[in-house]
């Protein structure tokens, strides 16, 4: 799988490496603003791909992103050509959501190897929880962008909100996604 590094968007990047990663044994999720990125069909720009580990038993990680040019810097992998996005593996797992650690990925069939990432209804949910937790209203604007972008559960984030005590925010996130 080819990749033009020094232009590729995020979701672009995030098929590059998460294929390598699959065929090297290392399962991944992708969350964060990269999958803003690719909801919002590139009108959000993230900057960074970050991972969830499918386990904590992963021991070639930095050298199979060494295959791929991606050197270790501090808690990011970064690339001489992909001077516009880096890489990094926060945390994991499980993969939670607020209060939530029941979370299933969407499984992306690319090439034949199958990659994860978060679903655009569980996406808006991790946008929202920084927007409750950290009151980060740029979050409560990704979730509407991909909101407007991707079919998402709206039943199923307005549950969410109110398990994690914060149905304000669902009100919020509902009278912005009606503008």
């Amino acid at each position: 799988m080819a990749t033009n590094l020094s232009s590729c968007s995020e979701n672009e990047l995030w098929e590059y490496v998460a294929v390598h990663l699959k065929r090297k044994g290392i399962d991944t999720i992708l969350v964060g603003g990269a999958v803003v990125a690719i909801y919002s069909k590139g009108a959000y720009q993230s900057g960074d791909l970050d991972f969830v580990k499918g386990s904590i038993f992963i021991t070639n990680l930095e050298k199979s992103m060494n295959e791929i040019g991606f050197k270790k810097h501090g808690r990011h992998f970064v690339h001489p050509k992909c001077k516009h996005i880096f890489v990094e593996f926060p945390g994991g797992p499980p993969l939670g959501i607020g209060e939530d650690n029941t979370i299933v990925p969407d499984v992306v069939d690319v090439e034949g190897t199958f990659i994860k990432i978060l679903s655009p209804t569980d996406s808006v949910k991790d946008r929202l929880a920084s927007f409750i937790h950290f009151k980060a209203s740029e979050c409560l604007d990704q979730a509407v962008l991909m909101a407007k972008n991707q079919d998402v559960n709206l039943t199923s984030i307005k549950r969410w909100c109110k398990n994690e005590g914060a149905e304000w925010a669902f009100d919020e996130f509902l009278k912005m996604l009606k503008k």
